[in-house]
């Protein structure tokens, strides 16, 4: 896909945005704000990849943002609109903290304590009923931000979502990029190259651990609510990963690309298998890895590349 395709493509995807709530109904503008808080976690995921760390605590960070959003609001009188950047922050300053410990870890053992530690959040908060609400968890008093306008609650899905989208562009335009990529292919060279590792992955961690946070914030504005079971969800994990897996990784396009195709399914899959649809995502996450590990975007680069090829044999 060169650049033109990309900003054509590009530019019909904002003017969709832009209008659809014009046109759309209040269902359909729920599952594009569905979509989109999911794609916004699948492109943080992916900024963290970028390093060569995979990160299986996608839930836990966003259920910490969650409960900091709603507690500051129901316990500290906090505004809604300021809930939101409360929660990035609250979750930014739980990922710095943690990251100074659990990113002088690599590979395998990184995934699980991360994986491990968005457990022990929940439990954490279960184990609170008197501040947290416990299992049965917490409602926001004051109702839904905006007054629930299905219009109005889109917007501020697609605002964090374009906050996702403009940190993985500075990442790709700036410094973080050649830093990443270098401690991705061989932290040996990064570090006689002058690469501090540790400073580049911690900032990685805390910056897309913020905007997981800001996404549980808008989750819990949107639904008014938050229990453990509901914010720690695995499908917090699950479905941004598989999306961004499936459109390909190392980029911002692949996981859009993935959570428009998977998002329309996984809905559908919520309502025809609620109970079952985490293995559906763990079966195509392993197909993708299996047969199609860059991805649908590196497939169409690479089949871009044999036509382009053909062509020139044609032309010779």
């Amino acid at each position: 896909m060169n650049r033109t395709t990309a900003r054509i493509l590009a530019a019909i995807a904002i003017g969709v945005a832009v209008i659809l709530p014009a046109f759309a109904g209040a269902y359909p503008l729920q599952v594009a704000r569905n979509i989109m808080m999911y794609m916004a976690l699948a492109v943080t995921w992916d900024m963290l990849l970028r390093s060569g760390q995979i990160s299986f605590g996608i839930a836990g960070l966003v259920g910490i943002g969650s409960y900091a959003g709603i507690l500051g609001m129901v316990k500290g009188g906090m505004p809604a609109w300021l809930s939101l950047p409360f929660a990035a922050l609250f979750s930014g300053l739980v990922a710095f903290l943690i990251g100074l410990v659990i990113l002088r870890l690599r590979g395998t053992y990184f995934s699980i304590v991360t994986m491990a530690l968005g457990e022990i959040f929940r439990i954490i908060i279960h184990n609170l009923p008197i501040f947290t609400g416990g299992p049965e968890g917490i409602v926001i008093p004051q109702g839904v931000i905006f007054g629930g306008n299905a219009s109005s609650l889109y917007w501020l899905a697609l605002a964090g979502l374009g906050v996702a989208l403009g940190a993985s562009y500075w990442f790709d335009k700036s410094r973080f990029r050649f830093a990443l990529t270098a401690i991705r292919n061989n932290e040996v060279s990064a570090k006689s190259s002058g690469i501090d590792i540790f400073r580049w992955l911690l900032l990685t961690f805390v910056i897309t651990s913020a905007i997981q946070g800001m996404i549980g914030g808008i989750f819990v504005q949107s639904y008014g609510f938050a229990s453990p079971d509901s914010v720690f969800s695995a499908d917090f994990t699950l479905l941004p990963m598989a999306m961004a897996l499936l459109g390909g990784i190392h980029s911002t396009v692949g996981p859009i690309l993935g959570g428009l195709l998977l998002g329309v399914v996984a809905e559908w899959l919520n309502l025809k298998i609620p109970y079952g649809h985490l293995v559906v995502y763990g079966i195509m996450v392993v197909v993708v890895i299996l047969f199609m590990p860059q991805g649908l975007l590196g497939f169409a680069r690479k089949a871009g590349r044999k036509t382009g090829r053909k062509s020139d044999r044609r032309a010779a």
